[in-house]
């Protein structure tokens, strides 16, 4: 069954879950189809947002099966030069503070490309990897990192803890949202760890998308929302105690949680409770915020739809740059086709060539930009603009402006 939807709770189980956002039916954010013979029969699945009134995580309740999501896979890290400074600074950090050395297994889920674990290779650290999606796990092998690929659960941490012994560190990078059977995931995570050993796990931070109106992060592939109190729940459920957490600007504002078995060292960190205060503060509890978080997202539909309906009304030319996952639900809900924006640019090279879903906009090569050099850039990929401006700086010294749609649409 490639398409299933929940009645209960992935936190607590409990069957109070309110609608509060619905995007109505939509194709899969990374399904690209390959040229307009696809555009006719294209799947698409209802992408609607529920709250837990007993737990407060945030979530989907439509799943489509796994298998159709990840296993041929387009997205990789390693073509961002933020995120490869990211895995830098990510790899001295666990290098440094968790004491690493030659002899320490850390086992990264939803490994992609390998770019994490070969940034801990150069430090001297084993490293595996386990990646679902065949295609970038090949990738990864062919360049060095050992890589399982495989979905994971607590059976498949049991079978590399046995083959490969236990993990000093396990990571988790933006993974979490994907899963299903959340507890189940952290069960494996805190199984496949030796005495000593952390679990440290990243997600998108519920507060910033929420303050951010970051509605765009929101697709199929994301199944969870994370605040500070949930995954407090969360671990509580399976026994891991959180010791650290940190906020971070990556991708829109995430969280960065490390955590050890809670017989281990024993509870929670003293600074947590307070987070979870702020949070509730923030009305991160409250259904109500939510439905004021649902009136922001229409409201800015309206506020981009109204800009480049002005720009093209005035003859202006707009065009994209990138085709990421979150592009594609921005697109679909403000009905952005070909007439608004006739192309948008990418650099990974296995989306060119391909049409956006649902809006079918072509994707073509950065050097387009030069080539044409359009009037307006709507940056689709707004977690690196800064440095797709910054490489874009002749675009920009010839005249060219760009646009960052979120939280509010500005020009630059």
């Amino acid at each position: 069954m490639v398409h299933r939807k929940r009645t209960t709770c992935r936190a607590c189980s409990e069957s109070q879950l309110r609608c509060f956002l619905s995007f109505g039916s939509v194709p899969l954010a990374n399904s690209f189809p390959r040229s307009p013979a696809e555009f006719f029969d294209e799947p698409v699945y209802p992408l609607d947002v529920y709250f837990c009134d007993r737990c407060s995580l945030v979530q989907l309740a439509d799943v489509i099966d796994p298998e159709v999501l990840f296993r041929n896979y387009i997205y990789v890290t390693g073509t961002s030069d933020t995120m490869a400074s990211h895995n830098r600074r990510y790899a001295a950090t666990l290098v440094d503070s968790l004491n690493l050395g030659d002899r320490d297994l850390v086992v990264e889920i939803a490994s992609n490309d390998g770019s994490l674990l070969r940034c801990l290779q150069q430090h001297g650290v084993r490293t595996l990897g386990i990646e679902p999606a065949s295609n970038i796990a090949a990738i990864a092998s062919a360049s060095g990192v050992e890589t399982l690929n495989q979905f994971f659960n607590s059976s498949t941490a049991q079978q590399v803890r046995e083959s490969h012994g236990p993990a000093k560190v396990v990571i988790a990078n933006n993974v979490l949202a994907h899963v299903d059977d959340t507890r189940d995931f952290l069960l494996g995570c805190k199984q496949l760890l030796e005495e000593d050993g952390h679990v440290i796990i990243e997600v998108p931070y519920l507060r910033d998308l929420l303050d951010q109106v970051e509605y765009d992060t929101i697709y199929h592939e994301h199944l969870c929302y994370f605040s500070a109190t949930t995954l407090i729940r969360l671990c509580d459920t399976i026994g891991l105690s959180i010791l650290r957490a940190d906020r971070l600007r990556v991708h829109g504002g995430s969280l960065r949680i490390y955590a050890r078995p809670q017989d281990r060292c024993g509870g929670h960190s003293k600074d947590l409770p307070a987070v979870a205060d702020q949070e509730r503060a923030a009305g991160l509890t409250a259904f109500t915020r939510y439905e004021r978080f649902a009136a922001d997202v229409q409201n800015h539909r309206l506020a981009l739809l109204d800009l480049l309906e002005t720009l093209n009304k005035d003859g202006r030319t707009v065009v994209g740059y990138g085709a990421p996952a979150k592009g594609n639900t921005l697109l679909n809900y403000c009905g952005i086709d070909t007439r608004l924006i006739p192309y948008t640019v990418d650099k990974n090279p296995m989306k060119v060539g391909l049409y956006t879903p649902g809006m079918h906009i072509p994707i073509l090569p950065v050097s387009t930009l030069l080539d044409h050099q359009p009037d307006y850039v709507l940056i689709l990929a707004w977690n690196l603009s800064n440095e797709i401006m910054a490489q874009q700086q002749e675009y920009r010294d010839r005249g060219g402006r760009f646009i960052i749609p979120l939280p509010t649409p500005k020009v630059l």
